[in-house]
């Protein structure tokens, strides 16, 4: 807090608790959070906040009585182009492998510039009604420059990467040095963007060579930025690399001088224990994505070390992974599927409930990401990514006395009606006020149907359908 305005804010965000995720981890009854440039000014008691920096009314003003703030959510781990486009359309009765790699990636082959941009406007629309001002793309872009357009468009943030593979069979795949080039021009291309990090990517599993993940590793290190790519989300990755090398593959990786602090390892399911030693020791990341790991039958439920991993001091966060590998954008979501997993498979957990969940969404996952300064908690100075959402509905009757509680277990995104991203109001009442969402849908709904036919795949619904129209 501080004690006096030297001019009026730009807005006062309200609400019945502010819940700051600051270090004490405060929560303010009857609070309130001023904004000014794009950053937060000032926390506290809301008619102190008013008296402070509503000079004469001129601060705009939302949430207030019957509303929760938290801070923007942080999704660590999402496809933004492909899966978006046929959402919830490859079918749950085969396996990961044939998932991916007869339906997911034959569908990324098939976008265009305009695909990659409206998949990305999609699933960032969805994100920011659910609460996500921040979102780490899987590394999966074709074209790079129009996902950042739709970062523009949305009015939020996160990090951008692009394909990167140098063996045959995948989109974009290449040369070490046509994968490192393509890397390097979406650093140029982030380079001075207020919002947006570009982020070195590589698609990971055993599709990599050693050559290309050193080289990789040792340009994030020298453009000071972060690397992240997929590993072992199935145990699929540890006979490809036991057959490659004899050892597993985080230990191998370790070998070759590939991990460091700047690291996010996208899922870590299936890890024994000198790989988890291993991520520990050399303070690696993990991006965790429980829905992604069920709907695909990987074995969360019988391999899954991650409530461990936190335990003993790792760097985790949540993510919602694809639109086919758990479907909904929804961070809250998530964030209560992990504690319910870690409370079950782990009896007596009782470090892990709604409280972990929660910090994982926000700060403990901005920090994950090399991101624990500028968001994640709401506390003067840092960005101005805030959401309000509804506590006067029926599901919220009567109020949790720990609205954690309740905002965990007894809620998800469809109870957000407002976000603020970087200091500016994008979604108000439950609308995103900076994309037409109608005119996204009809254009969305023309491109699920040209991709599909154009991917040469066919989805039939599972169950007879008797037509109602001719």
């Amino acid at each position: 807090m501080i004690t006096s305005a030297v001019e009026p804010a730009d807005l006062i965000v309200g609400g019945d608790w502010v819940i700051t995720m600051d270090e004490r981890r405060t929560m303010i009854r009857d609070g309130g959070v001023a904004v000014r440039g794009g950053r937060i000014v000032d926390t506290g008691p809301l008619e102190v906040v008013r008296q402070r920096w509503a000079t004469e009314g001129a601060a705009e003003e939302i949430g207030g009585a019957g509303s929760v703030v938290i801070p923007g959510l942080v999704n660590a781990h999402q496809h933004l182009t492909g899966d978006r486009l046929a959402r919830s359309t490859i079918p749950d009765s085969i396996g990961s492998i044939e998932a991916i790699f007869e339906w997911a990636v034959p569908l990324h082959a098939a976008h265009g510039p305009d695909d990659d941009e409206l998949s990305a406007t999609c699933a960032l629309v969805e994100a920011v009604g659910n609460g996500i001002t921040f979102t780490v793309e899987a590394g999966t872009v074709g074209h790079p420059e129009r996902v950042l357009a739709a970062y523009d468009a949305v009015g939020v943030g996160g990090t951008l990467g692009t394909w990167g593979s140098d063996t045959s069979g995948l989109p974009w795949s290449g040369s070490v040095t046509d994968v490192l080039a393509r890397q390097r021009e979406v650093i140029e291309l982030t380079a001075s963007h207020e919002r947006v990090r570009g982020w070195i990517t590589l698609v990971g599993h055993d599709l990599m060579s050693d050559e290309l993940i050193v080289a990789a590793s040792d340009l994030a290190r020298a453009e000071g930025t972060n690397l992240t790519f997929h590993l072992s989300p199935s145990d699929a990755d540890g006979g490809a690399y036991a057959a490659r090398s004899g050892l597993r593959p985080v230990v191998h990786l370790d070998r070759i001088g590939a991990l460091g602090p700047h690291v996010l390892i996208a899922h870590g399911v299936h890890l024994d224990d000198v790989e988890l030693d291993v991520l520990l020791r050399d303070e690696v990341a993990l991006a965790y994505c429980p829905w992604a790991y069920l709907r695909l039958g990987q074995g969360v439920t019988s391999a899954g070390r991650h409530a461990e991993f936190l335990g003993r001091g790792g760097r985790l966060a949540l993510g919602c992974d694809a639109e086919n590998a758990g479907d909904a954008v929804d961070i809250l979501r998530v964030a209560a599927l992990a504690a319910g997993l870690a409370r079950d498979m782990h009896p007596g957990a009782d470090q892990f409930g709604a409280h972990t969940a929660l910090e994982l969404a926000t700060i403990d996952g901005a920090r994950a990401i090399g991101m624990g300064d500028e968001i994640g908690s709401l506390e003067v100075g840092k960005r101005a990514d805030i959401v309000v959402l509804d506590a006067t509905g029926a599901a919220s009757t009567p109020g949790a006395p720990d609205p954690v509680l309740g905002l965990i277990w007894g809620s998800d995104g469809r109870a957000v009606t407002d976000v603020v991203a970087s200091g500016r109001i994008v979604v108000a009442d439950r609308c995103c006020l900076t994309v037409d969402v109608a005119e996204l849908r009809q254009h969305a709904e023309a491109a699920h149907v040209r991709l599909l036919h154009d991917a040469g795949l066919a989805p039939r619904p599972v169950w007879p359908v008797l037509e109602g129209r001719e």
